[in-house]
C-alpha cells in the first residue's frame, strides 16, 4: 500500500532563489524534518534550489516524491516580478544597470519558476526511484505568499489556539511588515506596510553603511550597539523615517538606493552622517558604534509601537513573531519587558528558511482544512529537525581517517567534559539532530566555561575567527534561569536578551566608568564574564530536559562540578562557514581551529592526540571562507 493510501497527508515546503533556501516535511500536521540547503552544500546563505535539503527530508523518512501529496513554494514569483517592474518604472531612468541585471536573472529562470521547480523535482525523483520506472506523477504544486508563509511559520507551531501575528522583514512580494490574526486552523490578514518602506531594509542599510554584509551582518550591528550611544536617533527620525503613533512608518527614499541600484545607501545618506560607508574589515570607530546604538533604538521603538497597535486592534493575549527582524533578540527582549501581551512566541527559523515550514503547515491547515490542536510548549521539537548520526556511523568515519578517539558512556562522558570545561578547555559539541534556523541550540555548538575571563577573546580570535566585540550566549538549565538572569520566560531558541542579575554584576571603578567604545571590551562585568555583554545583557537559551536531554545532562554535570548552571554556547562553525552538519564537517572545523576537544555523540577526541599532519594544516584557511 502506498503512503498516500495510508490517509496521512505528506507535504513538502520549499524556499529558494533569494537567500537561505530550505526544505521542510510535515506528515499529518506533524513537523518531521526541516533543513537549510547551506548545511549540505557548505555555501553560507545558499539560495539555490534546496536539492540536498529536499532529498534529506525524503530519504531520511523512506519516502520518494511519489509519496508526497503537495509541494508548496513559499511565495508568488509573479507578484515579486510585478513589484520589481513597478519600482524600476517609478525611478526611471535611474537604476538602469540594476534593472538590466535583475531582468537577466528573471527572464532566465525566475519568471518560469513553476517549470523550473517541476524540472528540479523530476530530477530528484529520478535519483530516488528505480531507473526502470520511466514515468511518474509529480505532487500537486502550490504557491503561498511570502508574508503569509512567515505568519504560518509563527502561528501554527506556537502553543496558542488564538494569537496576533507580526511579521517584519526586508520585503516579500510587496509586504515588508504585516499583521495577522490566527484562530484555530485559520490565519487572516489585518494590514500591511509595503515596499519600499521597510524596517528590515532600513536596518540593513545601516548594516551596509557600517561595513558589514547585508543579510548576514545584521547580527554584528546588533552586537556592536551596546558599545555606542544612541546619538543619532533624532537625526534618523527627522530625516530617514517618519514614525506614526501606531508604529506605521514611511522612509524618505531619497537617502536610499536599494530600490534602484546595487547599494543600500546613497550620497545623501552619507552626507547626512558626514562619512562614506565603512570599508569591510577597516577600523570600527565610535561613530559606527553610535550609529548601531541609534538604529537599534529606532527598531525597538517601532516594534513596540506596532505591538501596542496590534494589541489595541485585536485584544489578543498572545503574539507570534516571524520575519528577519524577529531575529533581533534585543528588540524581542524589549518587547517582552513591555508586557504588552501575556505571551510571546517567536519562530526559531524566523528568516526566509522558516517560510518553507510555514508554507507546508499552511497547506495542511488552511488549504486542506484540517483541525489544529496546539501542543504545550510548541510543536517545533526544539528545532532539532535535521540529520543525526549514530555512534556506529561516527566510529566508522573516525577509523577511516585514522583519528584517535575514545568511546565513553553518557555518565562518564558528561563527568569528564565538566572537568575539562572547568579547566578552561573549548569543546566542539556534536549531539543529535541538527538545529533548524540560524542559532546553535546544543546540537552543533562550541561550548566553554562562562566564568572564564579569557574565554570570550579566546573563542572569538582563536576559534570563530571573528570580530572581538561580538558577544557569546549562555545556555542555562531552564529551572535555574532566574538565578543568573532577570528573565521570567522560557527562551529555548536563544531569541531573547535579558539582563544579568544585579547580585552577579561587578562594580566598575571610576576609571573603568570613563572608558567608552571598544575600550569596554575586556572589563569583567559579572561573575560570568564570558557571556555578559558590555550593557550587562545576555542572549539566553533555556535548556529543557525533555527537548535536549543529553545537553541538559551535560550542563547539569557542569553545575555539579562548579556550581554554575550555564555554559557558553556558540555555533559550531568558523567565520564565513555554515554551521557544521556532518561528523566530517565537525572534524574539519575542529582541526582548523584551536578547539581543545571534539565530542561526536559518545566519541571524545583530544586535539593533542590527533595526527600531526592534520594539526599542522593552517588554521588561517578558515579566513578564506568569508
Amino acid at each position: 500500500m502506498s503512503n498516500k493510501l495510508s490517509g496521512k497527508k505528506k507535504i513538502i515546503g520549499i524556499s529558494c532563489y533569494y537567500h537561505d533556501s530550505a526544505a521542510a516535511l510535515i506528515i499529518n500536521g506533524e513537523i518531521i524534518s526541516a533543513v537549510q540547503e547551506e548545511r549540505f552544500t557548505r555555501k553560507k546563505h545558499d539560495s539555490s534550489f534546496p536539492k540536498e535539503a529536499l532529498k534529506y527530508c525524503l530519504e531520511n523518512n523512506n519516502l520518494t516524491l511519489k509519496d508526497i501529496d503537495y509541494v508548496i513554494y513559499y511565495e508568488k514569483p509573479l507578484l515579486t516580478f510585478e513589484r520589481l517592474l513597478e519600482t524600476y518604472l517609478g525611478v526611471a531612468p535611474r537604476g538602469g544597470r540594476s534593472f538590466i541585471a535583475a531582468m537577466q536573472v528573471w527572464l532566465k529562470e525566475k519568471l518560469f519558476l513553476k517549470s523550473e521547480i517541476k524540472n528540479q523535482l523530476k530530477n530528484i525523483q529520478k535519483g530516488l526511484q528505480d531507473t526502470a520506472e520511466k514515468s511518474f506523477d509529480l505532487p500537486q504544486l502550490l504557491f503561498s505568499e511570502h508574508h503569509l508563509s512567515h505568519a504560518a511559520s509563527a502561528f501554527y507551531p506556537s502553543p496558542f489556539q488564538e494569537a496576533a501575528i507580526l511579521c517584519m522583514d526586508g520585503v516579500g512580494e510587496w509586504a515588508t511588515t504585516s499583521a495577522w490574526i490566527g484562530k484555530s486552523n485559520k490565519i487572516k490578514p489585518l494590514w500591511e506596510i509595503n515596499f519600499p518602506h521597510s524596517l528590515g531594509l532600513l536596518y540593513s542599510a545601516f548594516t551596509y553603511y557600517c561595513g558589514f554584509k547585508v543579510n548576514s551582518g545584521e547580527y554584528k550591528l546588533m552586537g556592536l550597539a551596546p558599545y555606542g550611544e544612541p546619538k543619532y536617533v533624532d537625526l534618523i527620525k527627522k530625516n530617514l523615517i517618519s514614525i506614526k503613533e501606531d508604529g506605521s512608518f514611511r522612509l524618505e527614499m531619497s537617502y536610499f538606493k536599494y530600490h534602484r541600484g546595487f547599494r543600500m545607501t546613497g550620497r545623501k545618506f552619507h552626507k547626512l552622517f558626514g562619512h562614506p560607508p565603512r570599508e569591510n574589515e577597516s577600523e570600527l570607530t565610535q561613530f559606527h558604534m553610535n550609529l548601531a546604538a541609534s538604529i537599534q533604538v529606532v527598531t525597538e521603538e517601532i516594534t513596540v509601537a506596532l505591538a501596542k497597535s496590534i494589541k489595541k486592534e485585536t485584544g489578543a493575549k498572545n503574539l507570534c513573531l516571524a520575519g528577519g527582524v524577529a531575529l533581533n533578540c534585543v528588540s524581542n527582549g524589549k518587547l517582552l519587558k513591555e508586557s504588552i501581551f501575556d505571551n510571546i512566541w517567536i519562530q526559531p527559523a524566523a528568516g526566509d528558511a522558516g517560510t518553507a515550514l510555514g508554507a507546508a503547515l499552511l497547506t495542511f491547515y488552511q488549504h486542506c482544512e484540517n483541525n489544529r490542536l496546539p501542543k504545550t510548549g510548541d510543536s517545533m521539537k526544539g528545532a532539532y529537525l535535521g540529520p543525526s548520526f549514530s555512534n556506529a556511523f561516527i566510529q566508522d568515519y573516525l577509523k577511516k581517517i585514522n583519528a584517535p578517539y575514545e568511546y565513553k558512556a553518557d555518565n562518564d562522558l558528561f563527568l569528564e567534559l565538566a572537568k575539562l570545561l572547568k579547566e578552561g578547555k573549548v569543546i566542539g559539541w556534536f549531539n543529535g539532530p541538527m538545529e533548524f534556523g540560524p542559532r546553535a541550540l546544543g546540537a552543533r555548538s562550541i561550548i566553554g566555561d562562562p566564568r572564564n575571563l579569557e574565554m570570550q577573546s579566546t573563542m572569538n580570535l582563536k576559534i570563530k575567527y571573528r570580530e572581538s566585540f561580538r558577544p557569546f550566549a549562555p545556555s542555562i538549565l531552564e529551572d535555574d534561569v532566574s538565578t543568573q538572569f532577570d528573565l521570567h520566560s522560557k527562551s529555548p531558541y536563544m531569541l531573547l536578551v535579558a539582563p544579568i542579575k544585579k547580585d552577579l554584576r561587578l562594580e566598575l571603578t571610576e576609571e573603568q566608568q570613563k572608558l567608552f567604545g571598544i575600550e569596554k571590551l575586556n572589563i569583567p562585568r559579572s561573575t560570568i564574564p564570558a557571556i555578559t555583554h558590555v550593557d550587562y545583557s545576555a542572549r539566553v537559551q533555556t535548556v529543557n530536559e525533555k527537548t535536549n536531554p543529553r545537553y541538559y545532562r551535560l550542563i547539569h554535570a557542569f553545575k555539579q562540578e562548579t556550581g554554575c548552571p550555564s555554559l557558553i554556547n556558540t555555533s559550531f562553525n568558523v567565520r564565513g562557514e555554515p554551521i557544521v552538519c556532518t561528523p566530517e564537517d565537525a572534524y574539519r572545523c575542529f582541526m582548523r581551529t584551536e578547539m581543545d576537544v571534539l565530542v561526536l555523540e559518545n566519541q571524545i577526541l583530544l586535539k593533542s592526540n590527533q595526527p600531526k599532519e592534520e594539526k599542522d594544516k593552517s588554521w588561517m584557511q578558515a579566513f578564506e571562507l568569508d
